[in-house]
């Protein structure tokens, strides 16, 4: 390579040192140029501005990459004689570039990945969080108390990184939720099994009501069919010539009395059994508007919780908005300084990429005693 090559810049490639250039090996000037400009940083993938350094790196390979294949297509067109030496010389020269393109951001490529994987890992932990309320009125007690052990053992600390105080927030809120599904759940148990023992009571009452009443009819029926024989064998004697019709008299107004004590005895029955069911009624009534208020109350409260919060997401999402704003506002600022300076600076008759990578320099502080005021 002759000493004229070597001093050609990228951006002075012209149709006239075209045939000095785009010679066999005569581009591998411009990939040394190139990659000693990129592989002499080595930024810092723990800061935005080192990942945005190795961005504008690459980006500058295939820019440069542009500048000298564009021409380089221009000539090859023009050059008929020899396109295979140019276009091997090109694919050489490009697929390098691609390489070098891809080597200089594969690091920024990686850490991109492994970043949104490890985002997406805490997101699907957020997401089990928060759906474990989910179904929470078709559960019963034990299946919510299993729930309530899972999301309990969760532990909140510095393996959450960034995401800590939002999954502290989500296991406290579906805590709450559980807890008082739980207590909602354990509160309807109880009623529902306070009116079964209230049924069963009030029925075994009147069931013996009932026994109790039948037996007393029986043993009253009995005994007045024991006084009244009685009776007839004392009188027997002095009416014994009448004998038949009083007989048939006794047994007639025996008759009638038994029928009269049962029929007593049926509407006692009845009374009992109707007080009874009324009784039934009026507390199972009592206990259903007592479990329509507290459900009441209840629903009140979660309506609070959440609007109150409704009004701290919203909040902070403004506060979040602001934030980015401000920041938007600031980088719009710097960038303007900045490219006046470059402005300034080219007006000293320097090259546009000259003058920006004094700028950069001086931003970065790496120019001592020089300053930009943003």
């Amino acid at each position: 390579m002759s000493a004229e090559q070597k001093l050609i810049a990228i951006e002075e490639i012209s149709e006239e040192n075209a045939p000095a250039i785009y010679v066999a090996g005569g581009l591998k000037q411009f990939i040394d140029l190139v990659k000693a400009e990129v592989e002499g940083e080595v930024p810092d993938l723990t800061t935005r501005k080192g990942r945005e350094r190795i961005a504008s790196l690459a980006a500058k390979v295939s820019k440069s990459k542009t500048a000298v294949e564009k021409p380089g297509r221009d000539y090859l067109r023009r050059l008929k004689e020899m396109p295979k030496v140019v276009e091997a010389e090109l694919r050489e020269f490009v697929t390098k570039m691609d390489t070098l393109r891809d080597e200089t951001r594969r690091p920024l490529t990686e850490w991109e990945a492994a970043e949104d994987a490890r985002i997406d890992r805490h997101n699907d932990r957020l997401d089990w969080l928060r759906n474990r309320d989910d179904g929470l009125d078709a559960l019963e007690a034990t299946d919510i108390k299993d729930r309530i052990a899972s999301v309990e053992e969760v532990v909140i600390g510095p393996e959450w990184e960034e995401f800590e105080a939002e999954a502290a927030r989500e296991k406290d809120k579906v805590l709450n939720a559980l807890r008082a599904g739980l207590a909602k759940r354990e509160k309807y148990d109880a009623e529902q099994a306070e009116l079964a023992r209230l049924r069963r009571e009030a029925e075994e009452r009147a069931e013996q009501d009932r026994i109790r009443a039948a037996q007393e009819a029986a043993v009253e029926a009995e005994r007045q069919r024991v006084a009244q024989q009685q009776q007839a064998e004392r009188e027997a004697a002095a009416r014994r010539e009448q004998e038949l019709l009083d007989q048939a008299a006794a047994q007639e107004r025996e008759a009638e009395n038994q029928r009269l004590q049962l029929k007593l005895q049926a509407e006692q029955a009845e009374r009992a059994r109707i007080q009874a069911e009324a009784d039934r009624v009026a507390a199972e009534q009592r206990m259903e508007q007592e479990r329509q208020a507290s459900a009441r109350r209840q629903e009140e409260a979660a309506e609070q919780a959440r609007q109150d919060e409704r009004r701290r997401t919203d909040a902070a999402a403004a506060e979040i908005l602001r934030q980015q704003e401000a920041r938007e506002r600031d980088q719009a600022h710097k960038a303007k300084v900045m490219g006046e300076a470059k402005t300034a600076l080219m007006s000293l008759n320097i090259t546009e990429e000259l003058a920006r990578a004094i700028v950069l320099k001086i931003a970065r502080r790496e120019v001592p005693n020089v300053t930009i005021n943003f």
